[in-house]
């Protein structure tokens, strides 16, 4: 890893160094290698997933994730089947039924240049590379040994872009009552992703906000595990939400820790984001029903020249006590956001509310 531009630049392996693992990890990783030596033995091959990077004119952010794959018979009735055994029903649970490729080598293509990169031991590839690549959506390819190069879009804002959308998922753009621990399993691993609603008014809003802003970035960030983002992405084309990357967390035990904090992700990404974009000025959106409002309120303080607003979707108190929580905003907090943002600090119930006071707030 080194630093370019400010960016830190993964071509280098990203293998997990330095301090001793967490004893969960560490099982994790043991029960994880003997599963993928089977596979392997068995013929499985690397596969890659990727998802949706973003950057500018000067570089770029690479994300994929390498998995073992049953081979496909490029010949036979087994090849000609095609979709006709997929499920009707895509439950949750499928997508965490995967196997990753440990500290896997991969070769990323940006703007005609070759670089190399490892995977961690979930599989993922986290890479910034330099890249001369227009504004706009382009693309870059990520290759496997001896596999053929996927394709994976990338996000090119404008250097002259000022505002960008940072959004929240469960809650704010998605019903899905994630605090309460046995509904957010279900909705997880159990509901068919179909059955999930949207937010009411928010797919409009976002829209309109494109519309005044051309060029504006939005970023979906939550505390949901990559596994999902397929699920995720079909939701948001579902339901004409504006594209944009997903930011995302691994699933399972850490380096250090049991469990992965859902709260530190995104302020660390927040962090990134007003490094790497130190003129983009950002509405945040997100719910009431989580940390959304500390989290915000500690970024706005920190970096008050890169918030815009700060947009909250007011859970109605049935949702709120479905949600196994009544949360408010500490007062040192609401305090400093008030007297600094004033009108620009917004909560309504739905779309429609935000967007009226967005409107009010000149964002609109």
């Amino acid at each position: 890893m080194h630093m370019w531009q400010g960016v830190t630049v993964a071509l280098i392996p990203v293998g997990e160094t330095g301090p001793r693992l967490h004893r969960a990890a560490r099982l994790e990783d043991a029960v994880h290698e003997v599963v993928e030596r089977r596979l392997v033995k068995r013929g499985w091959e690397p596969s890659i997933i990727t998802y949706a990077g973003y950057g500018t004119t000067e570089w770029v952010r690479v994300m994929a994730r390498v998995l073992l794959s049953r081979p496909v018979p490029k010949t036979g009735w087994l090849a000609r089947r095609g979709s006709a055994d997929r499920p009707k029903k895509l439950r949750g649970w499928r997508s965490f039924a995967t196997v990753s490729q440990m500290n896997a080598p991969v070769i990323i293509t940006a703007g005609g240049e070759r670089h190399e990169a490892i995977g961690d031991r979930g599989g993922f590839v986290d890479a910034v590379v330099p890249a001369k690549l227009e504004p706009g959506w382009q693309t870059v390819t990520v290759q496997s040994g001896d596999g053929e190069p996927v394709e994976a879009p990338v996000q090119i804002i404008d250097p002259a872009v000022t505002f960008g959308i940072v959004s929240d998922i469960d809650d704010t753009v998605m019903v899905t009552a994630l605090p309460r621990p046995l509904l957010a399993a279900w909705n997880t691993f159990v509901l068919d992703e179909h059955a999930r609603s949207a937010v009411p008014g928010m797919a409009v809003l976002y829209e309109r906000l494109r519309t005044a802003h051309p060029g504006a970035p939005v970023f979906y960030l939550s505390t949901g595990a990559w596994n999902v983002a397929p699920a995720l992405n079909r939701f948001l084309r579902r339901h004409l939400y504006p594209v944009g990357p997903l930011l995302l967390t691994d699933w399972g035990p850490t380096k250090d820790r049991w469990f992965r904090s859902g709260p530190e992700h995104k302020r660390l990404t927040l962090e990134r984001l007003s490094q790497e974009f130190p003129r983009v000025r950002w509405l945040l959106i997100g719910d009431d029903g989580q940390h959304d409002q500390e989290i915000y309120a500690e970024f706005a303080s920190k970096h008050p020249d890169n918030v815009a607003a700060v947009a909250i979707r007011r859970l109605s108190p049935a949702q709120a006590v479905l949600a196994g929580t009544l949360p408010s905003l500490p007062e040192s907090d609401t305090s400093v956001v008030s007297a600094r943002f004033g009108r620009k600090w917004l909560g309504a119930p739905d779309g429609a509310g935000l967007s009226q006071l967005l409107t009010e707030a000149e964002l609109l």
